[in-house]
């Protein structure tokens, strides 16, 4: 949970309803203040149109996958936030858990989602906020092969506060030196909640990259490098209640011959079939899931499962990260949920993984191509 000191309970996390057995969720999450839910206009971002991003001249410094040290700057990293019809909500289909509509509560005009604890989520205030995170480093050159992470983050977060000032993910990206661009999508916004929204439909992660494609080719300056974003390999973070959408986009996302690689962060509290589907299907990818003892017991399951699937599993994080590495590494005591995204096996742990993808011998593949398996 992105608002407590301790991991969310697994149980209630994984079928994202049974209540907690331990404090409440007002006692967990305090109302925040108004500061707190929303920034002022100095911390956040302005929604951008299409007419802001006309096309630039290429910098004259490029960047490749590798990681590359310091050059003189020719631009300042980008960071801001776009409006996606594509991204997670709002969403008025049903929910595959119950095939029962999502929005299953009503108020007079109001609609909201009543999860299995009980608790009434509205749709305006939890389920109305279609924004994504987008970070583009100053050094990317999407002429160069380069790799689109995506980022699920956990429950009661919000884009601004935790994912870009606490977790610090656009820096991870900058910080790993790879030619990579950042994509995460809000999803329900400040609550204990793990719901997919249009990630839970067949294509919806694929509809999300192609939308995602304009968006990235209008802010980097250049509309034709639409086709390279279109095409990009994407790796999927999910940190802890993003592995919900992370695994139905997996499963049935429509592109998981693009995604190069999936990193939990200690996320593996449900949904183990569908990881270990993708696993076997793409063999040329890597997978890691890094857990604290709130998620061992289904770590551990994942890897009996997959073992007994005939794939080598390593629980070594130090080794060389290789197509088709499958890495499971538990973190010490000390390490807590709450940090996890800055401090897992090491501090950093997102831009520990690209650049470890990036200099990968031999190289992790990075051009999309066809492979044997069938999108899902």
């Amino acid at each position: 949970m992105a608002q407590c000191g301790q991991a969310p309970n697994p149980a209630a996390l994984a079928a994202n309803a049974a209540p907690s057995q331990e404090l409440t969720f007002d006692q967990r999450f305090p109302a925040p203040e108004f500061s707190d839910r929303f920034p002022s206009a100095s911390e956040s971002f302005s929604l951008h149109a299409p007419s802001d991003f006309a096309p630039k001249p290429p910098p004259y410094q490029v960047a490749s996958l590798e990681p590359q040290a310091p050059a003189r700057q020719q631009r300042e990293d980008l960071t801001t936030l776009v409006s996606m019809k594509t991204s997670a909500f709002p969403y008025f289909g049903n929910n595959p858990a119950s095939d029962a509509p999502f929005l299953n509560v009503s108020s007079g005009e109001r609609r909201g989602h009543r999860s299995f604890s009980g608790r009434v989520y509205w749709q305006d205030q939890t389920y109305n906020d279609s924004r994504v995170l987008v970070h583009v480093p100053e050094q990317f050159d999407a002429r160069k092969p380069g790799v689109i992470v995506v980022f699920f983050h956990g429950n009661g977060a919000t884009l601004e506060r935790d994912v870009r000032d606490r977790q610090l993910v656009p820096q991870q990206i900058t910080g790993s030196g790879v030619n990579a661009v950042l994509l995460a999508p809000q999803m329900a916004v400040d609550a204990a909640d793990s719901s997919a929204g249009k990630f839970w439909q067949p294509g919806g992660f694929k509809r999300f990259m192609d939308e995602a494609a304009g968006n990235l080719a209008r802010l980097t300056g250049d509309p034709a490098s639409a086709k390279a974003f279109a095409s990009m390999p994407i790796v999927i973070v999910g940190y802890s209640g993003g592995f919900l959408p992370t695994a139905w986009s997996l499963e049935v996302g429509g592109i998981s011959e693009r995604v190069r690689g999936v990193v939990l962060l200690d996320a593996v509290y449900g949904q183990l079939d569908k990881f270990a589907n993708w696993i076997e299907r793409n063999r040329s990818g890597f997978f890691i899931s890094s857990y604290t003892r709130y998620t061992a017991r289904h770590d551990q399951e994942l890897m009996a499962m997959l073992r007994n699937r005939g794939i080598e599993v390593s629980e070594d994080m130090d080794r060389p990260l290789r197509p088709g590495s499958v890495v499971f590494v538990e973190t010490e005591d000390g390490i807590t949920h709450r940090d996890y995204v800055t401090q897992a096996w090491t501090r950093h742990p997102i831009r520990d993984v690209l650049t470890k993808m990036a200099v990968a011998q031999p190289p992790i593949r990075i051009a999309a191509g066809a492979q044997s398996t069938s999108s899902r």
